[in-house]
């Protein structure tokens, strides 16, 4: 059989497509939008590479017109829980031994096609099923997902490159192996790439997986599989299901054969997980690997010495792309006096040019929020704070939920730097400022390290080159992705590795070769040449 130490294609990031009005992506994208608003479709499970229906349906709308259906998924019980875990166990083994360029092969394949003809149908399924207009959805289902697979397929290979010195007489080699068992993948609405990157990067390096997407995402998951499954993802090696939440864990943190978790969700879903776990240690064959990157509350620092206008682009971006629906999102701010006036009309001027509405008509940069779940909790804190003292509604404020769950951009004004506002996550287009002493800079520092349980995103916006390296000292616990002079969100697969630490996760870095890492189990071999035929060493000799 032919054997090579193979060269996969060097990865170079995904270039943007912007949209322009008429241009022809535009087209193709408006297109793909209106085929698919005009038919309704049917989503099944997909288990050991058969669909599946439960006839237990549940309707899918988008979150910005909530009226229209989009189609149906059958929901999965304990059974198909079951089911899915079977499945991947039976494709474990011809999956374990596939060559691990053949591996390689089927991902580069799935991000080629995402990169081609799957383009407009991912991005437009994103947009529709999750409300994020077309440069959203671009950078997010289209470019996001295409860089993680085809980096991680690097990284998969510069793993497998690391290998141990040898002594004289003795070869050692180092066996990456896949994790024993099958991996359950939890992942959220918010990232098709994220919803795509947990399962595949877990699959990439050999394993199984459960994947269990948000509700609010599986229209758009439904097409990464069908991507997965053109690709030529054998059956079994991933399987699509629609459980509850309480009942997936019931079945599969009970199961002997769960070997880790590939998590993207809130910190109090993934507290519980990890205590659920811990509990049921005794039952697994092996520790399950735990990775998570969960919350935040991701701030923006800015320095009296900072440019005015340049903190409020910061501000309209980092706080109001894809309705603050990030886990990046700026949702604090701290605004030295000095700047306040001029950061606030800048601030004003840019609200009053966003306009708000469905994700189809492209002029809109606001769209919905993902459902009335969320409209309702970011409702009522804006009610809140619209009555509480020392808080000053700055701007937006309005509420309607009438077609879709439709928030205004809102900036609210504290006295109170640890107002619930500027400690809790909201997860939504609901922006906080504290207008500080601009002579306070290292007291506000340490506020801004103190104020959250969470410590994923923040920056430093500043002129003064001392400052930056104050903050970044003293911030250097408090996010796991720093930012000089830029908004907190943005991070790029290959480029800056995202994850933050304390209550936001496990800060394994999606976009690098630590993430990866976590789904293998090294195996030391040791050969020896020539081995010894008496047991007695030289010391023991007599003089």
């Amino acid at each position: 059989m032919p054997k090579g130490i193979f060269k996969v294609p060097t990865p170079i990031n995904e270039p943007i497509k912007q949209y322009a009005s008429g241009s022809a992506e535009r087209k193709e994208l408006q297109a793909m939008l209106k085929h698919l608003r005009s038919s309704t479709i049917d989503i099944p499970m997909y288990i050991g590479g058969k669909e599946v229906r439960s006839n237990k349906t549940a309707r899918l709308a988008p979150p910005h017109d909530h009226r229209h259906t989009l189609g149906q998924y059958h929901k999965s019980e304990k059974t198909h829980i079951e089911q899915a875990i079977a499945a991947a166990l039976a494709a474990r083994d011809k999956w374990v031994n596939l060559s691990w360029e053949h591996r390689a092969s089927i991902f580069l394949k799935a991000a080629d096609l995402i990169a081609g003809p799957y383009r407009a149908k991912l991005n437009a399924a994103t947009m529709l099923g999750q409300s994020k207009n077309a440069y959203q959805a671009e950078i997010d289902s289209a470019c996001e997902i295409i860089d993680f697979l085809r980096f991680n397929v690097q990284f998969m290979t510069e793993i497998y490159s690391e290998q141990p010195i040898s002594g004289p007489g003795m070869w050692n080699r180092l066996e990456w192996r896949p994790l024993e068992g099958f991996i359950y993948a939890l992942t959220p609405f918010n990232f098709t790439a994220i919803a795509g990157n947990l399962p595949s990067s877990c699959a990439m390096m050999g394993n199984v997986v459960v994947w269990k997407p948000s509700n609010t995402q599986i229209y758009s998951a439904n097409v990464l599989m069908e991507i997965f499954n053109k690709a030529g993802v054998p059956d079994g090696v991933i399987n699509l299901i629609y459980p509850s939440g309480p009942e997936a864990a019931e079945v599969i943190f009970n199961h002997r054969d769960f070997a880790g978790i590939h998590f993207t969700g809130s910190t109090e879903v993934f507290q519980n997980i990890w205590q659920t776990i811990g509990n049921n240690i005794h039952k697994y064959k092996s520790y399950p690997k735990i990775v998570g990157e969960t919350g935040g509350k991701d701030f923006i620092m800015v320095h009296k010495s900072a440019d005015a206008k340049e903190v409020a682009v910061a501000l309209a971006r980092g706080a109001f792309e894809y309705q603050g629906q990030k886990c990046s999102a700026a949702s604090r701010a701290y605004i030295p006096s000095n700047l306040w006036e001029d950061v606030k009309a800048f601030l004003l001027e840019d609200l009053k040019s966003m306009k708000m509405g469905t994700t189809e008509d492209f002029t809109n940069f606001i769209n919905a929020v993902i459902d009335e779940k969320s409209f309702d909790k970011l409702k009522s804190y804006i009610d809140r704070a619209s009555s509480d003292k020392g808080v000053e509604v700055i701007a937006g404020g309005k509420c309607d939920k009438t077609k879709g769950y439709f928030i205004e951009p809102t900036v609210l004004k504290v006295d109170d730097p640890k107002y619930v506002t500027m400690c809790e996550e909201l997860f939504g287009p609901v922006l906080t400022l504290h207008v500080y002493d601009a002579n306070n800079f290292e007291q506000m520092l340490e506020i801004v390290d103190s104020t959250s349980i969470y410590a994923l995103t923040g920056s430093i916006i500043a002129n003064d080159r001392y400052a930056i390296e104050l903050a970044t000292k003293k911030l250097s616990n408090a996010a796991g992705n720093f930012y000089i002079n830029d908004k907190c969100t943005g991070a790029v697969v290959g480029q800056q590795p995202f994850g933050g630490a304390r209550g936001s996760g496990t800060n394994d870095k999606a976009g690098a070769k630590v993430n990866l890492l976590r789904w293998v189990s090294p195996r030391t071999i040791k050969e020896t040449w020539v081995p010894p035929t008496d047991y007695r060493y030289a010391f023991l000799q007599a003089d």
